[in-house]
């Protein structure tokens, strides 16, 4: 099942994508996960799509795209929801519901108020693997 396989069994550039998501590089998280997504064959591109498409909203609404963080989110939540809350040993329930908030949260400001969007939301994967 794919929820069994560990962090670390992920293609190095989605990796690479991931941590760079948790550090709040956004463009770089998605040229990272978008080089992986295009190796890849199997069910995990999707996982790696979803992850980039929160990345790009995170980055359009740090750019006051209301529009542009809008319809990613809408994009990841469809790439997202087949999976397991633990998935690769990263918690994908919890970066569902934490673009979940941002999504309501850039709802309720609109794009007349995007500038008073709290970064503060954009939180990092939550992974647990051991070395």
């Amino acid at each position: 099942m794919i929820g069994s396989n560990n962090f670390k069994s992920l293609h190095p550039r989605a990796i690479k994508g991931i941590l760079l998501f948790n550090q709040k590089e956004y463009f770089e998280a998605h040229e990272e996960l978008e080089i992986a997504w295009r190796d890849e064959k199997n069910k995990v591109r999707e996982l790696y799509q979803g992850i980039l498409q929160v990345g790009v909203a995170y980055f359009h609404i740090q750019r006051r795209n209301f529009a542009g963080g809008k319809i990613m989110i809408e994009r990841s939540a469809k790439w997202l929801a087949s999976f397991p809350d633990t998935t690769f040993d990263m918690n994908i329930q919890k970066l569902k519901s934490d673009s979940d908030l941002v999504y309501k949260t850039l709802l309720q400001l609109g794009p007349e108020n995007i500038a008073k969007f709290n970064p503060i939301l954009f939180t990092q994967i939550e992974i647990q693997y051991e070395d």
